[in-house]
């Protein structure tokens, strides 16, 4: 029998790993209910890869894969921008306002829906990358500041009191709705809480840019590890999530049952649960840089995983690695509590894995030249959104969620 597992034991990005190798398992033995998986499909999903890599990023100068990237949607460099707004403060400042702008616009990405967009000037953006314009003009403005004369922070005070703020700031109209609306101004206003819950992370001022500080004090010789990026992100933010699975006194987050799943656990609580993280996750690989930017080396990187979500997951089926075993996984949509969709999830990260083995041998870079954080964005982010385009006018993914603004 296995040792069993406590419930911290999901919080960490080992646990994720394990889980949904766990799901890969069954479905290579042909046990799962919604996906059979063809390994063979795998090789030409990694040339089309590489060849987005190459074509996006010819000389590998890859970026990671984070929120950064989005701000500098359409040829405008908002990152400079928001560079030069904070060019005279000291190096600490700088810092928990860099943390601050990313983690609020992070945590309101989720999934825009297919008939929402952003105007910013003349130009239009949707999705992702609308998104975190719309996000970053809330910031500048100072929609989650309680200071007055301080614009660019997110403070508990403001948070608290998130409504129509989140309406307004995303431009939603009866004609241009937003999907999870009502999820995000609670995931704000839950932000709001966690803060003050957590002055052991985020500081007495009740600051969401403490979180920086926090991670400072982590530094040791000028390294940190990304797992302890992690960690912090997960007992800092974890109370945010709605309705979500507690065990032990932890709320556990982006975590879901699925039978295959840590099935030989003897900790019956833990035993069917699958961890992935997918926002938290993201939000550690868009801190990344700016603890680089304080002269902080990050170690370990390639503990954390891939990300949970539709544009990997989409280019692992319309690749044809992962193959629908019924209609239904297609022709319906589905909650993101919905075992199809963990199911789905699962298998994405496993896979995730194994594609950047092959893309590493296709480019000719190691593991320690081309992590996991710069294959997804070299990448596998937008080769999914590219087949997805080729194969559907709309650029929808091949299976629908119903997002309520937490999760995708």
């Amino acid at each position: 029998m296995s040792t069993p597992h406590t419930a911290r034991f999901l919080l960490e990005p080992a646990a994720i790993r394990e889980r949904c190798n766990d799901v890969l398992a069954a479905g290579l033995d042909g046990q799962l209910e919604h996906f059979a998986v063809d390994l063979d499909a795998l090789s030409s999903v990694a040339t089309r890869v590489v060849e987005t890599t190459k074509s996006r990023y010819p000389d590998l100068a890859i970026p990671y894969h984070s929120r950064w990237g989005h701000f500098r949607v359409g040829g405008i460099d908002r990152v400079a921008d928001f560079e030069k707004r904070i060019g005279h403060l000291d190096e600490r400042e700088k810092g928990r306002k860099r943390f601050a702008l990313v983690i609020t616009s992070v945590l309101l990405d989720a999934g825009a829906g297919p008939d929402w967009s952003y105007r910013e000037g003349r130009a239009t953006y949707a999705r992702s990358e609308g998104l975190a314009v719309a996000s970053y003009h809330m910031f500048v403005e100072g929609a989650f500041s309680a200071m007055k004369a301080d614009a660019l922070r997110a403070d508990a005070d403001e948070l608290v009191d998130m409504d129509e703020e989140i309406a307004t700031g995303f431009q939603v109209r009866d004609d241009n709705p937003l999907v999870g609306l009502e999820g995000r101004s609670e995931l704000m206003r839950q932000l709001g809480a966690a803060i003050v819950a957590r002055p052991d992370i985020f500081g007495d001022e009740g600051r969401l840019g403490g979180l920086f500080d926090h991670l400072m004090g982590q530094v040791e010789g000028e390294r940190i590890a990304a797992p302890t990026i992690l960690s912090a992100v997960l007992e800092g933010l974890g109370s945010v999530w709605p309705g979500r699975i507690e065990r032990d006194g932890l709320s556990l987050g982006d975590t879901w049952p699925h039978p295959a799943a840590g099935a030989a656990d003897e900790n019956e609580d833990t035993r069917g649960l699958v961890p992935f993280h997918k926002l938290s996750q993201w939000l550690t690989y868009s801190l990344l840089e700016p603890l680089e930017a304080a002269g902080v080396t990050v170690t370990d990187l390639d503990q954390l995983t891939g990300l949970a979500e539709y544009r990997n997951g989409g280019l692992f089926v319309d690749g044809g690695v992962l193959v629908p075993k019924h209609e239904s996984v297609i022709a319906e949509a589905h909650a993101p509590s919905s075992e199809i969709v963990v199911e789905w999830r699962a298998l994405t990260i496993a896979l995730l894995d194994r594609l950047a083995v092959d893309v590493r041998a296709q480019i000719g870079l190691d593991a320690a030249l081309f992590p996991l954080a710069k294959v997804l964005e070299g990448g596998t982010w937008h080769a999914g959104r590219e087949i997805a385009r080729e194969l559907r006018a709309d650029g929808t993914p091949p299976i629908r969620i119903e997002s309520d603004g937490t999760v995708f």
